[in-house]
């Protein structure tokens, strides 16, 4: 028997982050399919993904790694760190918490 495991509520992921020192908490949808190539953020940031799939490569060159992440998972970038998205077939819904300070 598998038992699922329940993500924390958008209020209590956002009662958490900024706890953590998080200033900002956003809900962020992406299409099916979407490709974000290589970029940066001037933030740290934590989310959870809520709906769907995506895969984050990290890094660039020989230090590049690729992680997949599904409903359920949570992820975490420092800032400047470059990195690409690419979306699955049912595109994600991932809540955002960004810390700039």
């Amino acid at each position: 028997m598998t038992v699922a495991t329940a993500h924390p509520s958008l209020q209590e992921f956002e009662t958490t982050a900024r706890a953590d020192g998080y200033t900002e908490v956003l809900t962020r949808e992406w299409l099916p399919l979407a490709v974000l190539d290589t970029h940066s953020h001037p933030f740290d940031a934590r989310a959870l993904v809520v709906r769907g799939e995506l895969w984050l490569t990290v890094g660039t060159g020989a230090d590049q790694h690729t992680r997949h992440i599904a409903a359920g998972q949570r992820f975490e970038l420092a800032r400047n760190t470059p990195h690409d998205e690419r979306y699955g077939s049912d595109g994600a819904t991932f809540w955002v918490a960004r810390r700039s300070d």
